[in-house]
């Protein structure tokens, strides 16, 4: 189908901007800072900054609860998308809200190392480092420490597929669901969602996508690493149940498509929606795409079936 046309107004108010891969890093920061949401952010019942304990120092996070009480909710560790090179709290802050009230459930909102300036692994070394002080907390203060779901968009989606086969691989916590939303997951341009998607005309480009990986790997080898690449693990048994987002103007829908296939044939539970008629970003755009609030109500349905709270 076309775009719908929320989306083309976004592209229309977007066109004639300069490609984040056309700037350097710091000043693509900016210009993502300047496409945050405008207006009150929704409310939930606390939001908390805080650091917690990394690999290489303190991880900036944030917390949302969306009760007073949240002794017995469940926990979703959110790792924000940006291609592992901009992004921050801020920018996915109106998804974290949405998604703590949504389900409900009470988020953690990791700002994990950014490239160039931390280079693969760090991220993920990060990530993997918040779900374990997460899923510790629980531990020490009796909190239903098998509820704990991870979730991530593009890039974050990259990040909690990854975390979720580093726990497997390394014995590490239980992860109830992994919610993957337009996930990074192969290193790899030679996709039909490339060809028809990459020109630029969409948003995310291939151009776009080969200058985050060129900032992320610090050698174009490790892009087979399954670390970098999740598609590429020899072994996708014994994953947490997989919930998967893609979109139909977007660069990434194939790769997406085919981890979420790949979970499924490896014997995990596994599901994939592709939304039409919307590009990369879809779900960070609900308050203006209505495809955005129905991908937003599936992921708290499946977040609710996963912790047993249908």
């Amino acid at each position: 189908m076309p775009v719908t046309a929320e989306t083309q107004a976004i592209l229309d108010m977007r066109a004639g901007a300069t490609p984040f891969n056309e700037m350097s890093p710091q000043d693509a920061r900016e210009a993502m800072a300047a496409l945050r949401p405008q207006g009150e952010p929704e409310p939930v019942a606390q939001v908390h900054d805080m650091v917690i304990p990394g690999p290489a120092g303190d991880i900036p996070a944030r917390g949302y609860l969306p009760t007073d009480d949240p002794r017995e909710l469940p926990t979703v560790v959110y790792f924000h998308g940006g291609g592992w090179v901009i992004g921050d709290l801020d920018s996915h802050d109106a998804v974290c809200r949405a998604l703590a009230n949504r389900v409900p459930t009470s988020v953690l909102s990791v700002d994990y190392r950014l490239a160039p300036e931390a280079t693969y692994p760090a991220a993920a070394d990060d990530c993997y480092a918040a779900l374990e002080w997460i899923t510790g907390m629980y531990a020490q203060q009796g909190g239903p420490s098998d509820q704990i779901a991870v979730a991530g968009d593009s890039a974050g989606g990259n990040l909690a597929a990854v975390v979720s086969q580093m726990a497997r691989d390394r014995g590490g916590p239980q992860i109830a669901a992994q919610i993957l939303i337009y996930p990074v997951t192969d290193f790899n341009f030679d996709t039909e969602s490339y060809k028809v998607n990459g020109g630029g005309e969409y948003g995310l480009s291939e151009a776009g996508m080969r200058w985050f990986w060129n900032l992320y790997l610090n050698d174009d080898s490790e892009g087979a690493q399954p670390y970098a690449s999740p598609l590429r693990a020899e072994d996708l048994s014994n994953l947490p149940r997989a919930l998967t987002i893609t979109a139909e103007y977007d660069s990434l829908r194939d790769e997406g498509e085919a981890y979420a296939a790949a979970l499924s044939a490896a014997g995990n539970q596994s599901s994939c929606t592709r939304y039409d008629g919307v590009i990369h970003g879809f779900v960070g755009a609900f308050q203006a795409v209505p495809e955005g609030n129905q991908a937003l109500d599936q992921i708290a349905a499946e977040l609710r079936s996963a912790f047993g709270r249908e």
